[in-house]
């Protein structure tokens, strides 16, 4: 068999590498300078309420804040632990009643406590139907239930208010025989019911003389002369003439007011000597770390000012001050409704979807909320009071969320940050970093502090729309 030689070689020359004919950009990069960006980093956010709260100066760490007197003891919400489809109050959270606020005897409140029966109630249940007599302590553990009662032209369905997780009524039952329901209490929802008999208090009462000296102490304050606020009334005459006897008083103060101490977020920033002798160029590796630990520090506290439980917003807002959605989301009404328990509010803080929410129901309505610009941005608004985003606000299941609205400022008794200016090493105010020394590995040591609180001056500057339904619902 003979091989044609007259084929072109020229026909395989595309499967032989081409050598190139200039410099590559791979191996240029080798000579070149690279134009570099700082460090980025997710996560950091336009932190809303470090902006817009006053700071006071604390000078000695800590912030006492003084009041007048009051008797009336604030109504909390009560906790409870399930197992299975069984639910029981946690007895230290009974001390949540009025009648029980710091009662301390923990094997009676257990027992107290193991008292509650439980009870299912379905939608539109009624609990308690008004003008009978009130002889049970009702606390709701899941769902949601409507006060229904007359409203002032008749209607007999007007919704008074709403109770839900925690919330208890009924308790005006263990310190008289002859109350009565001023309200019809009728389920929105399905729920849990935890009930307390008054014979059952009333069988404790004879036994204990703990509870029974707290029980006359309770009574005793509340028989006191007090004004709407449950403050220790100040006698003042007014629309007499002549010359009659003017009363006298005086202004009383708690004995023990509330202070708030610095609290604080630290960490240790490490650096090791080498990197800072060697890299520091274009860009000084110290101050890039301490720029993004700083940012870390401030989320941190933002945090700390909403969720703790020792001074954060959310769990030291009054209880009188919490109110629920009518329905579920965040409605007009419900906002409404929010702004008018205080006077001069500055700025609503919600979660972004909980905003959502809220633009949702007022897109139904036809209704379009203003935006106000603030600091060149235009944030959307409700009334005239803007609604600044806050993804520190907990969403709770992916289902609920809160929304605060505040009035801020000391001179106007509303809530202000908490700070000390002037410390060591100072490097924003309120934020220190110290240098550590280098360890014996050669790593260069920061300390970075931040030192922090908030505080609500008096009980009316803070409110909370709680249960707020974020989730979407399907089309």
């Amino acid at each position: 068999m003979t091989v044609d030689a007259g084929i072109d070689a020229s026909s395989n020359s595309s499967a032989q590498p081409q050598s190139p004919s200039a410099l590559g950009t791979a191996a240029a990069k080798n000579l070149a300078t690279t134009t570099k960006t700082p460090p980025q980093m997710q996560g950091i956010t336009s932190r809303w309420l470090l902006r817009m709260l006053p700071w006071v100066q604390v000078s000695g760490g800590t912030y006492r804040v003084n009041r007048r007197l009051s008797y009336a003891t604030g109504r909390g919400r009560l906790g409870f632990a399930q197992t299975g489809a069984e639910t029981r109050i946690v007895p230290p959270t009974l001390t949540e009643l009025p009648l029980l606020r710091g009662f301390g005897d923990a094997a009676l409140l257990t027992e107290l406590a193991s008292r509650f029966t439980q009870r299912e109630f379905a939608p539109g249940e009624v609990i308690a139907e008004y003008g009978e007599v009130v002889d049970q302590v009702l606390v709701i553990a899941h769902g949601k239930v409507h006060k229904v009662g007359t409203g002032k032209f008749g209607d007999t369905h007007a919704v008074l208010g709403v109770l839900a997780n925690g919330d208890h009524f009924g308790d005006e039952s263990l310190t008289g025989d002859n109350a009565l329901w001023e309200y019809t209490a009728k389920a929105a929802t399905a729920g849990t019911l935890l009930t307390l008999p008054r014979e059952a208090f009333a069988d404790l009462l004879r036994r204990s003389p703990e509870l029974r000296a707290q029980f006359d102490a309770y009574v005793a304050a509340g028989e006191a002369a007090q004004d709407s606020h449950g403050q220790a009334a100040i006698d003042v005459a007014s629309g007499h003439e002549g010359e009659p006897e003017l009363p006298g008083t005086f202004v009383d103060y708690e004995l023990a007011p509330r202070e708030y101490e610095l609290s604080v977020a630290q960490t240790v920033l490490q650096v090791h000597s080498r990197v800072a002798d060697l890299y520091n160029q274009p860009m000084n590796q110290i101050e890039q770390q301490l720029k993004l630990t700083v940012e870390a520090l401030r989320e941190r506290q933002e945090y700390e000012m909403i969720n703790n439980r020792e001074f954060g917003l959310l769990h030291n807002a009054d209880h009188d001050q919490r109110i629920h959605t009518h329905g579920g989301p965040p409605t007009p009404d419900d906002l409404d409704e929010l702004l008018a328990r205080r006077r001069g509010n500055k700025f609503f803080l919600a979660h972004p979807r909980a905003i959502a929410a809220f633009g949702r129901e007022c897109n139904k309505r036809g209704l379009y909320p203003d935006s106000v610009e603030i600091g060149g941005h235009r944030i959307p608004s409700w009334r005239g009071v803007p609604m600044f985003p806050c993804n520190k606000i907990p969403v709770n299941g992916g289902h609920t969320s809160s929304i605060l609205v505040m009035r801020t400022g000391e001179n106007e008794q509303g809530v202000v940050g908490l700070h000390q200016t002037g410390l060591p090493d100072e490097y924003e105010p309120g934020l220190s970093v110290r240098f550590m020394g280098i360890n014996e590995k050669a790593v260069i040591q920061y300390l970075v502090s931040a030192y922090y609180s908030c505080a609500v001056l008096i009980p009316d500057a803070l409110g909370v729309l709680e249960n707020v339904e974020v989730a979407r619902p399907r089309d």
